[in-house]
């Protein structure tokens, strides 16, 4: 998530209608009209809803400030989205600019940005309340669907994305201020370094297939936002798109049946992955930790905020904060 100040700096650019002149700036690259850009959200990124010219349908403008993430990191994630997208798995679609490229970085009032743009996916959001086990099940063979696909890429895309051991290595120097979070994440790499690393267990995976990157259209999921895809386990993966399911890393009693059905679907692609269900709890730990990290780096500064609805979403992130701190600094899982 980008930073408190950095998510305010947009929004007090955005008028009643949801427009921002830095959201113009960008979507020129992309041919829309002043105006025509509005905003969505801001998390990772910055994301516009971009409106068809002829009003047939949307895609979505996601864009970053160049000090927050480098131009190889947004263009490996554009290329590995473009490269399934072409092979024909259910991603949304990415949108190549007016001059053919799926990044561009561009000049705005707010500072350069490094910006894509995709389709809107079809179909609509399912919350976590409404899904059936039916559609857990097809959750779970989505992303194992999603993973024998990555597995089929070429190295090269696989070297230009981060890995787990570097983004957990960040977190532990990012939480070196507070010694036993450090000394937590420690443990859980050593423990991560035992566990079997090759093809059928590491490869390119989401990072985020959590039901709210997820569009459900005829029983069928297409995914989104693969800001956070790297190099990791493919359980690793399956332990994070279930937080919403599980506290601590635990299947919730009023999730159970859907966590079941979730890992169950996962298996009906993926059957060998069975042995890999027992580390779920340790990716578990490893997913907070990183949430931890990213946590206290947007809440770290003490820049004042314009934007009412930031200023009560920060005391909630804290709260967060705290639950990923316990988490991780529960006893280690057995390996």
């Amino acid at each position: 998530m980008l930073p408190l100040h950095e998510i305010d700096r947009l929004a007090v650019t955005v008028d009643e209608e949801w427009r921002s002149p830095a959201a113009d700036a960008v979507a020129a690259a992309w041919g829309g009209e002043p105006g025509a850009a509005r905003w969505w959200r801001s998390s990772a990124s910055h994301v516009f809803v971009l409106p068809d010219p002829g009003g047939s349908g949307r895609s979505y403008l996601r864009f970053t400030p160049v000090a927050h993430a480098s131009r190889q990191r947004v263009g490996a994630v554009a290329d590995l989205v473009g490269r399934l997208h072409r092979d024909g798995v259910r991603v949304a679609a990415p949108v190549p600019s007016t001059t053919g490229t799926l990044v561009e970085t561009v000049p705005t009032p707010l500072g350069r940005m490094h910006a894509t743009c995709v389709r809107a996916a079809p179909g609509e959001q399912l919350d976590v309340g409404e899904l059936t086990p039916a559609q857990a099940r097809a959750w779970g063979a989505s992303l194992a669907s999603l993973h024998a696909a990555a597995a089929e890429l070429d190295s090269t895309l696989a070297a230009r994305l981060p890995t787990a051991g570097s983004v957990l290595e960040e977190a532990r120097a990012a939480l070196a201020d507070d010694a036993p979070a450090a000394g937590a994440v420690r443990l859980v790499q050593e423990a991560l370094e035992r566990l079997p690393a090759g093809p059928a267990a590491v490869g390119i995976v989401h990072g985020d297939y959590e039901l709210d990157n997820l569009c459900w259209e005829g029983g069928a999921a297409t995914s989104y936002d693969f800001d956070e895809a790297r190099v990791s386990w493919y359980a690793a993966d399956l332990a994070h798109a279930a937080r919403d399911l599980t506290s601590r890393g635990a299947p919730l009693p009023e999730h159970r049946e859907r966590y079941d059905a979730l890992l169950t679907g996962y298996l009906d692609v993926r059957p060998y992955a069975v042995e890999h269900l027992a580390h779920l709890p340790l990716h578990s730990r490893a997913s907070a930790a990183v949430s931890l990290a990213r946590l206290r780096g947007v809440l770290a500064d003490d820049v004042p905020l314009q934007h009412e609805p930031l200023v009560r979403l920060r005391p909630e992130l804290q709260r967060l904060a705290d639950e990923h701190r316990a988490h991780l600094l529960d006893a280690p899982a057995a390996v």
